[in-house]
């Protein structure tokens, strides 16, 4: 079981690194090649916020491991919520956006609620395909709506920085990073398999704790720093983008590259009635008070240790 620890965890630090040095290269070739700000932000800043669960995912159903796969993409959603917005909470009240409120609450709580009802009983390919193409449908939605003074086009600068960027440099990164990516995820995917033989838990379960929590781990990070720092503005659409790409993105990898049943009935079941409960709740309380506040985060925080409790069968 030490080796699976070693690689589970090892493999996370790894991923952790390695897909913030994929996407701050990716976003630089991007912006060499004269690609839009707002397309680097909506794509490629998007796509990176999932990169983690979309490669261990993806190497998972691969593997004929979906029940990892799928646990991940359910428990990444609901720790998104539960976990990173509800530790911000602790450290000051986190407002929302009636932008936020109007556009991509709705459409993250759509996304969750749709990858929610196709995983019951299994994913086929043919529903991998959907997920991805309503990615699209919303992509090219974000595209047009987006305006020149979009507040995604401050990540981007904050992502590229101030010094000169070449595209010799920037496509090693992008390459290393890449790499170490697809290497850590078969790391953590095989560490989880030994932990789920070891301690006689399901993939599943594995998949909406240690490796969710893990994949989420640079949310928190980015959370709390920007709960600190009193930047909270675009904190909630963050989480929310990261929810959409997740349920539709990752979810479609997983379809496509292995499709299959989800032999654990207790996360397909169980864990996709939390993860919605937990969703709808945040919506309801961003829609409520147009903010989330340490008391609200608290019980997205019980909710979340709840899931965590009814999924292990206790």
């Amino acid at each position: 079981m030490f080796i699976g620890f070693l690689f589970a965890i090892g493999g996370l630090i790894a991923l952790t690194f390695a897909s913030d040095q994929f996407v701050k290269g990716a976003a630089r070739l991007a912006t060499i090649f004269r690609v839009a700000p707002v397309v680097v932000g909506a794509v490629v800043i998007g796509f990176g916020t999932s990169a983690p669960e979309m490669v261990v995912s993806g190497v998972a159903a691969f593997d004929n491991n979906l029940d990892i796969g799928v646990g991940n993409v359910v428990g990444s959603n609901a720790a998104n919520i539960s976990l990173v917005l509800a530790a911000a909470t602790f450290v000051t009240v986190i407002p929302v956006q009636s932008r936020t409120l109007r556009r991509e609450a709705p459409i993250s709580v759509a996304a969750v609620v749709v990858f929610a009802l196709l995983i019951q009983g299994g994913l086929e390919r043919w529903e991998g395909a959907l997920l991805a193409g309503l990615l699209a449908v919303v992509l090219i939605s974000v595209l047009r709506s987006a305006r020149a003074d979009d507040p995604l086009a401050g990540e981007v600068e904050e992502l590229l920085g101030d010094e000169q960027h070449f595209v010799r440099l920037e496509s090693i990164r992008t390459t290393i990073g890449l790499v170490v990516v697809a290497a850590s995820a078969w790391f953590i995917v095989d560490g989880a398999m030994r932990i789920a033989e070891e301690l006689d838990l399901s993939g599943g379960f594995v998949g909406f704790t240690l490796i969710a929590v893990g994949t989420s781990a640079p949310e928190l990070v980015t959370a709390l720093a920007a709960a600190r720092q009193g930047e909270t503005e675009l904190l909630i659409g963050n989480l929310l983008g990261s929810n959409v790409f997740n349920s539709l993105a990752v979810g479609g990898v997983i379809g496509l590259v292995g499709p299959g049943l989800v032999l654990d009935t207790r996360l397909a079941e169980w864990g996709s009635l939390l993860m919605i409960g937990i969703v709808v709740l945040s919506w309801v309380f961003m829609t409520t008070g147009k903010r989330v506040t340490k008391r609200e985060g608290i019980i997205l925080l019980s909710l979340w240790i709840a899931s965590v409790i009814v999924l292990s069968g206790s």
